[in-house]
């Protein structure tokens, strides 16, 4: 799924866990960032638990779900 280009500051919902960073699918992360090439990706900021610091990861749009709101 393709994100619209406003995505910046928009949360996202990560679809698959990604071990080397301590994610887990399913956290909610921050868009910081969107990169073009050689294809589009996503810089997002997740704060995941246990943690006092946030982690950045560059993500391809089919390992993130936009949110429209967080509960």
């Amino acid at each position: 799924m393709l994100l619209p280009m406003d995505q910046i500051a928009r949360y996202v919902r990560l679809m698959q866990d990604i071990p080397e960073l301590g994610l887990r699918s399913g956290e909610v992360g921050v868009v910081c960032s969107e990169w073009f090439a050689p294809a589009t990706a996503y810089e997002v900021e997740f704060q995941p638990a246990g943690l006092n610091c946030g982690t950045r990861a560059l993500l391809l749009a089919d390992q993130i779900q936009q949110l429209e709101q967080v509960n």
